[in-house]
């Protein structure tokens, strides 16, 4: 049995509409970065500028992108570097990063970060399960503050796929959604 409260909460998420995520955050790419067969994602740092990259896993191997600009960056074909034959739910690193491994989040475990600098935080909500709803929250925001849209944001809603991760970069200058067919990111100047 759900309290009243959790009723409320309830229709609350069920009510918010899908939105674009707020200043300071940018959407890297329209739409999903298509993955098929994705299984988890991770993060590194570019040894050079500094910049996030994401690791990205499937049945066919992974890749290494750019969070800022999406692009891919480095590939490897090699299924064997899936994250369940790993206990430490890592892949070795490609490209720049080649040597450095890499934790993963996704279909075997792990997780992300939840929050970032400036107070932003982020939630997976199951209000219509199985369907995912990814909210962002503003610093101090709460679904129940107020229309979605005023301190909370309504950024993803996984209908057709199943979700994998959903949180921030270790620099909190990267938030990133993965789903079982893509990823879709958002970035933030350093300085916010």
């Amino acid at each position: 049995m759900i309290t009243e409260y959790q009723q409320r909460l309830r229709e609350l998420y069920l009510a918010a509409p899908v939105v674009p995520a707020p200043e300071p955050w940018r959407a890297v790419h329209t739409g999903e970065i298509a993955v098929g067969g994705l299984l988890g994602i991770g993060f590194a740092v570019h040894p050079e500028t500094g910049h996030d990259l994401v690791m990205v896993v499937s049945s066919t191997g992974h890749g290494l992108l750019s969070a800022v600009t999406g692009e891919r960056i480095a590939r490897d074909r090699d299924p064997l570097t899936d994250p369940e034959d790993s206990p430490d739910l890592v892949c070795p690193g490609l490209g720049p990063v080649a040597g450095v491994p890499v934790r993963i989040a996704g279909l075997h475990g792990g997780g992300l970060h939840t929050g970032a600098g400036g107070g932003w935080t982020v939630e997976v909500v199951r209000p219509d399960w199985p369907h995912d709803r990814v909210i962002l929250f503003g610093p101090g925001g709460r679904i129940d503050q107020g229309p979605p849209g005023g301190m909370c944001w309504h950024i993803l809603h996984s209908r057709h796929s199943t979700l994998r991760a959903a949180g921030f970069s270790p620099s909190g200058r990267t938030l990133v959604v993965a789903t079982s067919s893509g990823i879709t990111l958002w970035t933030r100047p350093a300085t916010v």
